[in-house]
């Protein structure tokens, strides 16, 4: 996932960028409001994170014509005004969330991962990562590359959505379980390695270019190796 950071504060844009990029984001920034729409312009970004008070062009101005040009990405706005019309007003402006400094750094990732989420939803519902698509309804996983489908246990496909939905990330072993079998559950970590090995064989078995990879001491990311 690739994050546009525009924030005139120096320190302030630092500390963002830091903050997403130990999160393994890939993240630039812009320190003015005509040099984060020429970024925009280039089409690269899952994510915007836009300050309203930029020099050149504020971040409302900045969104109305990130929309008016017809560019979707998601914007996530960021303001030190906490009054409910300056809040109606950035999403008026075409911000899809709004939060007021200071924040906490949680809630930052929180509202960043969800706008991810709604980037990997397709016209039809499903989830696509990489040459994959997960039919959640249906638990039916199709590679688009060799247009082989299999059906997914619950499990199986439990693990598949988060990790679609948290794609670019790394999740600890101690995540997935709490997802995927809850927190009262007295599931151990080593249920965890058990169903990612069941992953893996369904990914194989589709003959797909993505993959679990086991990022050590740490827990899983979700990869797409598109490199023929």
């Amino acid at each position: 996932m690739k994050i546009l950071v525009a924030e005139d504060e120096k320190r302030m844009s630092r500390a963002l960028c830091e903050i997403l990029r130990l999160e393994k984001y890939e993240v630039d920034a812009a320190s003015d409001g005509e040099e984060a729409l020429d970024a925009i312009g280039s089409g690269v970004y899952d994510v915007i994170v836009l300050d309203v008070m930029m020099p050149r062009m504020n971040g409302l101005e900045v969104a109305r014509e990130v929309r008016r040009r017809g560019i979707r990405t998601p914007i996530l706005m960021l303001t030190a005004r906490s009054e409910l019309d300056d809040k109606v007003t950035g999403l008026d402006s075409g911000a899809d969330d709004y939060l007021t400094k200071p924040f906490m750094t949680k809630e930052l990732l929180a509202r960043i991962r969800a706008l991810c989420r709604r980037q990997v939803n397709t016209p039809d519902g499903s989830l696509k990562f990489g040459d994959i698509s997960l039919d959640v309804q249906g638990a039916n996983l199709t590679c688009s590359r060799t247009g082989q489908s299999v059906r997914l246990g619950e499990k199986e496909m439990r693990i598949l959505e988060y990790m679609i939905a948290n794609q670019g990330q790394v999740l600890t072993r101690e995540q997935l379980a709490v997802k995927i079998w809850g927190f009262e559950s007295e599931a151990e970590y080593n249920n965890v390695e058990v169903y990612m090995t069941f992953t893996r064989k369904k990914l194989n078995f589709l003959g797909s270019k993505c993959a679990i990879k086991a990022v050590r001491g740490v827990g899983y990311e979700l990869r797409y190796d598109d490199v023929p």
